[in-house]
């Protein structure tokens, strides 16, 4: 409860002296990517949006790479008023709502259009305002990919992984997920895993191509499985009561420079992701294994339990909701 008062207190402080000062209000931007991920990309598209709409208004200051806050503080400074924006994964808000785990599910989604659809959709947008009970508001979902899983050895059958130590978010179901394989989930820090995976203090993890090239994961994984079983998406998180206090033309401008990032990390997620894995296939550091159809099929038949496991929490029409995301028709 402390916390939640000092992050009341804190937003205040903040909102008062955007009409009063002639100095441009500061932002701060907090990611644990690299600049050349889709977010990292969005987020200096965001700055260069925000100051070209708002000139002398707001100046935007980026920290990528954890350099200001790592994965296990980010929401805790958002809440402070310690950093204004953070694009935060999908898989980190299940202390504050158990609806937005639906992302987390293994195997939901076909592929990124059906996630697109999805987003888009009513129950999609609804989960952007899920949290402001707590004093977080969504202003958009940025796509990073779909996941590929990789170890020290070949995974091709779910019973390759038994036994395996893999590193997760901090995502109650993505635990559930590895231990239905048999394997050993580790929550470890996004900024932990290149070294964790280094010295074997995990032997596998799951993220998306542009991830595993851009943090060198390959160079410490020898195998990478394609499995597409999941999405790392993000949303853009800010504090409410900051956001609702702010004067509304730097509002309206935020929102329209939100809108200018998001269109550049989607259309720019696939085509990174696309080349990260032929990088990845050049350097020869990781052997990458296609999945066949039936082999594909015996993962998601070992996984789909864990959606009954959940399906109280998030919602039973949720779910279904997102799995009509992927039919076109339906949408």
């Amino acid at each position: 409860m402390r916390k939640w008062l000092l992050a009341a207190a804190a937003a205040a402080v903040l909102v008062a002296p955007v009409a009063a000062s002639a100095d441009p209000m500061i932002l701060k931007f907090s990611h644990v990517v690299a600049e050349k991920t889709p977010k990292g990309q969005a987020a200096l598209k965001f700055k260069e949006a925000a100051e070209r709409l708002l000139p002398g208004k707001v100046k935007v200051e980026v920290y990528p790479n954890s350099q200001l806050f790592g994965d296990a503080k980010e929401m805790e400074a958002l809440a402070l008023g310690d950093v204004h924006f953070i694009s935060t994964s999908l898989s980190k808000f299940d202390k504050f709502t158990k609806k937005v785990q639906v992302y987390d599910l293994p195997f939901l989604f076909d592929d990124v259009a059906a996630v697109d659809r999805f987003q888009a959709s009513k129950n999609g947008q609804e989960l952007l305002k899920s949290m402001v009970g707590k004093n977080f508001l969504g202003l958009a979902y940025w796509h990073n990919g779909l996941k590929q899983i990789s170890a020290k050895k070949p995974l091709i059958k779910p019973d390759d992984a038994k036994g395996l130590k893999f590193r997760i978010q901090q995502s109650d179901i993505l635990a559930a997920q590895f231990q239905q394989l048999g394997a050993n989930p580790q929550k470890l820090a996004f900024s932990e895993v290149y070294q964790a995976l280094q010295v074997g203090t995990v032997d596998g993890q799951e993220n998306t191509w542009s991830n595993i090239f851009s943090q060198k994961f390959n160079e410490v994984q020898t195998d990478i499985t394609e499995s597409n079983h999941g999405v790392i998406d993000y949303m853009v998180l800010v504090n409410n009561k900051w956001w609702t206090g702010l004067p509304k033309d730097v509002q309206a401008g935020l929102t329209k420079a939100m809108a200018e990032a998001t269109a550049t990390n989607n259309e720019i997620a696939n085509q990174l992701n696309e080349d990260a894995k032929k990088k990845i296939q050049a350097s020869k550091t990781s052997k990458i294994h296609q999945l066949t159809a039936a082999q594909r099929q015996e993962w998601v038949k070992a996984m789909k339990p864990v959606w009954a496991k959940f399906e109280k929490e998030i919602g039973k029409d949720l779910i279904e909701a997102a799995v009509k995301s992927n039919n076109p028709k339906t949408n």
